[in-house]
C-alpha cells in the first residue's frame, strides 16, 4: 500500500516525556514532506500550531477539537459548536461544584480564573486564556453568535465522575464526551470526531486521497474511530489497553519516538 497521507494526535502519542517535539521527530516528518502530516488533537489551534511551524509546514491543514474545527493558515475550512443551551446548563450544574470549566470557541480559551488547572493547561499547551466568568462568555457569544467547539471540565475525580453520569444521561443526544483522564471530561458536539474530520478533509480539501491510503496515530478514547477507519492505525505503546486491542500496528512509546520510527520504516 502507498500511503499519501498522515494524521497524527499530539498529546500522549507525538510528543515526548518533555511535551515537545524530538528533533528526529521534526527530521522525520520534513523528510517525508511533501506527503501532508496533518496534526488532528483535542487542542485549540493556537496550542497546535507552534508545532506545525517547527515542521515547516504551516500550509498543511490543522484539525482541532477533536473535529470540531478544520483550519488552513488561520482560514477556517469546517466548524461546529456546542448549542449554548446545553454550555447554559453545564454551568449552571458546575455552579454547584468546585469544578473548573474552560470555554473554547476557535483560538478564544476562556477560564473563571488561574487556578491550578488553568496554570496546569497552559504548561500543558503554552498558550494563556483570557480570565472571564463563564456566564459573560457565554452572554458575550450568546450576542456574537458564537458558541463552545470544546468544554473542558477538570476537578475532583469524584465530582467529575457524578457530572459525566448526569451529562451522558441528559445530554448525550448532543454532545460527546471523553475522559482523557480522570479528573477531565472533555465535551464536543455529537456530530464530530477525529473520523468524521478525516472524511470531511478527503472529501473536500484531498479529493485524489482514499482513507485507506491514510495513516493513523493515536493512544486515547478518542483516537479509536479514526485507527479503526483509516488504511493503517497506529497505537503507541503507551496507549489505552482499549486502544492497543483495535490498532492494526503498534509502536514505540511517544517517550521512544514512535510515530517517526514508523515513519522511517514505511518512508
Amino acid at each position: 500500500m502507498t500511503y499519501k497521507l498522515v494524521c497524527s494526535d499530539i498529546d500522549g502519542t507525538l510528543l515526548n516525556k518533555n511535551r515537545e517535539l524530538s528533533e528526529f521527530t521534526i527530521a522525520e516528518v520534513q523528510r517525508i514532506s511533501p506527503i501532508p502530516f496533518v496534526l488532528i488533537s483535542s487542542r485549540m489551534p493556537a496550542a497546535m500550531v507552534h508545532l506545525q511551524q517547527q515542521f515547516k509546514n504551516t500550509t498543511t491543514p490543522l484539525i482541532a477539537y477533536n473535529g470540531g474545527l478544520v483550519i488552513v493558515d488561520g482560514t477556517v475550512l469546517q466548524s461546529t459548536i456546542i448549542s449554548n443551551m446545553v454550555l447554559s446548563a453545564i454551568i449552571d450544574v458546575c455552579k454547584k461544584t468546585s469544578i473548573h470549566l474552560s470555554l473554547y470557541h476557535f483560538n478564544e480559551w476562556y477560564v473563571p480564573s488561574m487556578d491550578y488547572w488553568a496554570k496546569r493547561e497552559v504548561n500543558n499547551t503554552k498558550v494563556k486564556p483570557i480570565v472571564k466568568s463563564n456566564t459573560e462568555v457565554l452572554y458575550q457569544w450568546e450576542k456574537e453568535g458564537k458558541g463552545a467547539h470544546k468544554i473542558m471540565c477538570m476537578g475532583d475525580k469524584m465530582e467529575i465522575d457524578v457530572l459525566y453520569k448526569f451529562l451522558k444521561e441528559k445530554y448525550s443526544s448532543e454532545i460527546i464526551l471523553y475522559r482523557s483522564k480522570s479528573t477531565y471530561i472533555e465535551i464536543s458536539h455529537k456530530s464530530i470526531s477525529k473520523k468524521t474530520a478525516i472524511e470531511w478533509l478527503l472529501e473536500n480539501y484531498y479529493p485524489a486521497i482514499s482513507i485507506k491510503s491514510v495513516i493513523a496515530f493515536g493512544d486515547n478514547y478518542n483516537d479509536i474511530e479514526m485507527l479503526k477507519a483509516v488504511g493503517l492505525g497506529v497505537a503507541v505503546a503507551n496507549a489505552n489497553k482499549e486502544v492497543l486491542k483495535i490498532a492494526d500496528r503498534i509502536t514505540e512509546s511517544n517517550k521512544k519516538d514512535g510515530v517517526s520510527k514508523i515513519l522511517r520504516e514505511l518512508f
